[in-house]
């Protein structure tokens, strides 16, 4: 008899990717308790050390993602300057370890649920009970009951399991208005991908490939040049599978990338067109990287005319800015390039309605598996979008199960609370703006001016920032003084994380990326950003005198919000000094904010 474990949540995610991680960190952080449940050993997803695919985002100066994904790649920054992929599954692992609400179950496959049918609120015709899932190292099956449900596991495995509606294929271009080539719906996807990844050594080192190896013709490889010792050579293109079933087919589709990934490793070596005597094989991967399989039908579905259009939502909870960059069912086989790379507005918005389902009342889903169309899925499928994602389901969540409400609810009673929360958050909304306290434009902050209190936590083309905050001279108190005691919910702190990583060591690819393809004997250390304020003090002067808030050495977080029970006299900033050691920090914003819950 195998063991069995049941638990109850307010919260079960399915899928630890970065999605799975940020909707579960994001719900434990507002109160919610969450199961986490992943199928590997390891969190990341296509990120972690198993799948090695590089966490992009949106394009374009200071539109990083930020949140509680800068969190993460500010510490891999401080914990790990030579990117080794392993220490930053650890400091995933670290991230959802630190939150006491929630349970993590890893190496655990999600093979089944308990939903029921019937008339549920806003029209919805299912709910699911609990769902069940079988972890190998322990065997032991675990049922997890719980209020809500998310679907973070990219393949979306909740859909056959509880009958929720998905979406499949590409769609014609007439189904909703796209600029697409499609002109008729059809079943194929973009592929997967098994990557390759080099290191380069003081020796030589030779290569005798698998007898099964699919080493590429010289026209293969005209069609995907390659250069190891390019930072940005990540072998991505070494994809397949498009045009076969992404689920079914995936095994087979991976012994096919092994053997195209070791041929052409072989033909790095050994056709004596590159420079690779002293170069060996670091990684293989063993699990294919997903681009699409399923993709939920939520209450709106997300088009390639909204992106390309920019258009603001009003349940906007996110944001994206990758080009729409779709890849050819064929892979690696196709003729010609391998992908489509339109730009988009950067930011773009993305609203709450397609994080949720249309037909089942209790189930949210974040990553590559929203509501979308195949061609705004070309976008919006990155992984730093995908955690931005997550984030705010996360905090829906933890909204609805507070409020005893469904996701639906939370769109039409609670969107301003979760928008606002999602901002003190320091998550970016374009074309919304964190409330402020009255106080703030009451009174003139000391030594600093009104950029300090506009909202406005990182300049952008939205808001027509040329720079947001000030620079202080380091030890210059920044003080908010006030004729008689005043209540002040949150102070909110934001510093400068250097959003296009240009103080970093590098090339550009080298710079913005959390873990690096191939190593060279040469390859950069990385460190904290040398912009960012590394030690300070927040101080309020209340009745009773001097009381410290904080103090911060080795700071390595861009935002704090910090809750105030009483009434103060004052507030005082005062930043010691930054991770470049000179004598000047920049401060973003250092505000008052009203509640936001």
């Amino acid at each position: 008899m195998l063991h069995e474990i049941t638990c109850h949540a307010d919260l079960c995610v399915v899928g630890g990717g970065l999605a799975g991680v940020c909707t579960a960190i994001a719900a434990a952080r507002h109160g919610a308790q969450v199961v986490l449940i992943h199928e590997r050993p390891v969190l990341g997803g296509n990120a972690s050390s198993e799948c090695r695919m590089w966490v992009c985002g949106a394009r374009g100066k200071n539109n990083r993602e930020t949140g509680i994904i800068e969190e993460i790649m500010l510490e891999n920054l401080y914990r790990n300057p030579t990117k080794n992929h392993y220490i930053f599954d650890s400091i995933l692992l670290d991230f959802v370890r630190r939150e006491k609400n929630i349970t993590l179950y890893l190496n655990a496959t999600c093979m089944d649920a308990d939903a029921a049918t019937g008339q549920y609120a806003h029209g919805r015709s299912v709910h699911i009970d609990s769902v069940r899932a079988y972890q190998m190292t322990t065997q032991t099956f675990v049922t997890v009951f719980a209020r809500h449900f998310a679907d973070c596991s990219g393949d979306s495995v909740l859909a056959p399991l509880v009958g929720a509606d998905f979406m499949l294929g590409r769609e014609a271009a007439t189904e909703f208005g796209e600029d697409s080539h499609v002109s008729k719906h059809d079943s194929m996807v973009m592929g997967m991908s098994c990557l390759i990844q080099g290191r380069e050594t003081t020796r030589n080192v030779p290569f005798s490939p698998s007898e099964f190896a699919t080493t590429p013709t010289d026209e293969d490889v005209a069609n995907r040049p390659m250069d190891i010792t390019d930072p940005t050579e990540n072998f991505w293109y070494l994809e397949l599978g498009g045009n076969t079933d992404t689920i079914l087919d995936t095994e087979k589709t991976k012994e096919k990338l092994i053997d195209l990934s070791l041929g052409t490793w072989n033909y790095i070596k050994n056709s004596g067109k590159y420079d690779a005597d002293r170069w060996e094989l670091e990684f293989l991967g063993f699990l294919p990287a997903k681009r699409e399989s399923r993709r939920m039908r939520g209450e709106y579905v997300v088009t390639q005319r909204d992106i390309s259009d920019d258009t603001v939502f009003p349940d906007t909870v996110a944001f994206g800015g990758w080009p729409l960059d779709d890849h050819f069912p064929a892979g690696y086989y196709h003729k010609g390039t391998p992908n489509t790379d339109f730009q988009t507005p950067a930011p773009y918005c993305l609203p709450l309605r397609a994080l949720y389902s249309a037909n089942v009342d209790n189930l949210w889903f974040a990553g590559r598996n929203i509501s979308m169309t195949h061609t705004a899925m070309s976008s919006i499928r990155v992984m730093a979008t995908c955690a931005l994602l997550g984030q705010a389901v996360g905090t829906a969540v933890a909204i609805a199960a507070r409020s005893c409400c469904t996701p639906h609810d939370v769109y039409l009673s609670h969107l301003d609370e979760l928008q606002q929360a999602l901002m003190a958050d320091d998550c970016f909304l374009p074309h919304f703006t964190r409330r402020l306290s009255p106080l703030c434009a009451q009174t003139a902050v000391e030594n600093g001016d009104t950029s300090l209190s506009n909202a406005h936590d990182r300049p952008n083309r939205i808001y027509k920032d040329e720079q947001c905050g000030v620079s202080v001279i380091n030890g210059t108190p920044l003080t908010y003084r006030f004729e008689k005691p005043a209540e002040v919910p949150f102070v909110h702190l934001v510093f400068d994380s250097d959003l296009n990583r240009e103080s970093l060591p590098g090339h550009w690819c080298e710079q913005t990326h959390v873990t690096r393809a191939n190593v060279l004997i040469d390859s950069p250390q990385m460190h904290v950003p040398k912009t960012l304020c590394r030690s300070f003090t927040l101080t309020a002067q209340t009745e009773q005198g001097e009381t410290l808030l904080l103090s911060v050495q080795n700071n390595i977080k861009r935002s704090y919000h910090v809750s105030l029970p009483y009434p103060v006299y004052a507030l005082t900033l005062t930043v010691i000094e930054n991770w470049g050691d000179t004598d000047s920090t920049a401060v973003v914003s250092f505000d008052l904010q009203s509640i936001t819950e």
